[in-house]
């Protein structure tokens, strides 16, 4: 019986400490879900200090090539969340049908074709990048990624076509 009472009693005391610690510590599910933030998240200055770093060739471009074209060339290129996350929803499926697992994005720097002797703007070109699938039964892939990220996936899907800044040369912030 006193073996009964002591076990009791350390519940209901191990009961009270849990409760004491998780609500002191305000452990709750909403902190356990948080979305951790990415590698290479940078802040409004050094957004501004790298346009700003940019400048310089984005003279030599206007200056030359857009000279005779008013606002100058793009510097900017603006996508939609929705239109983004269904381009993402694609090039998985396709890198998935091409038998590539799918683990980032490239962006290459483009420009649109002239049209009627007036060049194309700078645009930037989202490509899927990934590694191949093994059929060698692991589950996971425990291949170590280099600093340059994946190659880009042959055959999948590019996106394009966002739209430029007004005007097409103005600096961040819009």
């Amino acid at each position: 019986m006193k073996k009964l009472v002591l076990l009791i009693l350390g519940f209901i005391l191990g009961a009270l400490a849990m409760y004491f610690y998780c609500a002191n510590n305000k452990l709750n599910i909403d902190n356990m879900t948080e979305t951790p933030t990415p590698k290479g998240m940078i802040t409004p200055d050094e957004i501004t200090e790298l346009t700003q770093a940019y400048n310089p060739r984005y003279d030599t471009i206007s200056n030359t090539i857009f000279k005779d074209v008013p606002g100058g060339d793009n510097r900017s290129s603006w996508y939609s969340l929705k239109d983004l996350r269904d381009y993402l929803t694609i090039a998985e499926q396709k890198a998935n049908d091409l038998k590539y697992t799918m683990d980032g994005v490239r962006l290459y720097l483009g420009a649109h074709p002239p049209v009627d002797n007036i060049p194309g703007y700078t645009t930037l070109l989202f490509v899927p990048t990934g590694t191949p699938m093994t059929s060698e039964g692991k589950m996971i892939n425990l291949a170590v990624q280099g600093g340059d990220g994946s190659p880009d996936i042959p055959g999948a899907p590019g996106f394009d076509h966002g739209t430029q800044g007004m005007p097409p040369g103005i600096n961040y912030p819009q």
